[in-house]
């Protein structure tokens, strides 16, 4: 497996990342398993999670995954996030039976619950530290100085290694790296946002600030949840968001047959070779969809492809700033 380069780091990372979302939730623990050592074994190194990902349960699977040794948790290049609180996409049910009460400082990005939330992840992973602990969301009622005293301290204790952020704008990114480097702090070392051929926006601003700090950029939904690989919205909300590009989609499926390719495989392998582009997150729920997305990067497009994709799915504009001013 190729390895890239981790944005300005000496990390090292395999050219996909495992995403567990669906991991205790669609997935269940021993297929979840099957698909963490398939994954493992084919040198992908790089897991990202969330402490709120099936109300904690997912990082709790990790960890007992981790707890198997065989160089599990020293091999793996681990991220998680915080932000929002892991009971919080509990079902009600869920959040009696646990007795579980989110208080209004049980969520954001405050010193204290960086702070709370870096420790119960800590011990649900069964781990020491976390490589990549991100910020889920940007939080703007927290001064930035605050925010970066909080991961400085978790650096200097040897819990946290990096800091990434999820979901942030150009203007985020460069605000948060301005201010971390006057406080001589690493800051910012990746950011990972949504992208895939349906929603393009990120080559604007997040992509190019990206480019201009050395950060790496781990994008998620290559797929578009689906529909890019022949899934249909799965609630009427999604349905209805979907009808303006369900010409588009049907005209790539068409485009995707005509050069003997599987739509999905096609997404993904546009995805993963777009400039700026560290590593594509993948949320395989079964190892026949990891087998796919492992034979997706060995896909190569000539320019003449890549023109016909940008007919179906055009971008944005242009990069930051001649989108905006001539």
């Amino acid at each position: 497996m190729n390895y890239r380069k981790f944005g300005r780091t000496g990390l090292s990372i395999s050219p996909l990342a495992l995403g567990t979302a669906n991991f205790s939730w669609l997935t269940n623990e021993s297929d979840s398993f099957a698909i963490l050592d398939a994954a493992f074994d084919r040198g992908v190194n790089f897991i990202d999670t969330s402490n709120n990902y099936n109300a904690g349960q997912t990082e709790a699977l990790l960890g007992r995954w981790f707890a198997q040794g065989g160089g599990r948790r020293e091999k793996i290049v681990l991220a998680s996030k915080v932000y929002s609180p892991p009971m919080e996409w509990a079902s009600p049910d869920l959040a009696k039976r646990t007795g579980s009460w989110v208080g209004p400082n049980q969520r954001g990005l405050s010193a204290k619950n960086i702070r709370a939330e870096c420790e119960a992840s800590l011990k649900r992973l069964q781990t020491d530290y976390i490589d990549v602990y991100q910020m889920h969301h940007v939080d703007r009622n927290t001064p930035w100085e605050e925010i970066w005293q909080a991961f400085e301290l978790l650096v200097q204790q040897g819990k946290v290694l990096y800091v990434g952020s999820s979901n942030f704008a150009g203007w985020h990114i460069a605000r948060a790296q301005e201010i971390a480097q006057r406080r001589d702090f690493f800051g910012l070392v990746s950011e990972q946002s949504i992208y895939n051929l349906l929603r393009r926006t990120v080559e604007l601003e997040v992509i190019p600030a990206c480019r201009a700090y050395d950060l790496a950029f781990i994008p998620y939904s290559p797929l578009a949840g689906g529909m890019l690989g022949g899934r249909p919205a799965d609630n009427e909300k999604g349905r209805r968001a979907a009808l303006p590009q369900s010409k588009a989609v049907s005209k790539f499926q068409d485009f995707c047959a005509s050069i003997g390719r599987e739509p999905s495989d096609v997404a993904l392998a546009w995805v993963a070779q777009q400039p700026g582009v560290t590593a594509p997150i993948i949320g395989p729920r079964t190892l026949t969809q990891l087998d796919a997305c492992t034979a997706a990067l060995e896909i190569r497009f000539d320019a003449a492809t890549l023109k016909q994709i940008d007919e179906l799915f055009p971008g944005p504009g242009g990069p930051a700033p001649e989108a905006y001013a001539w």
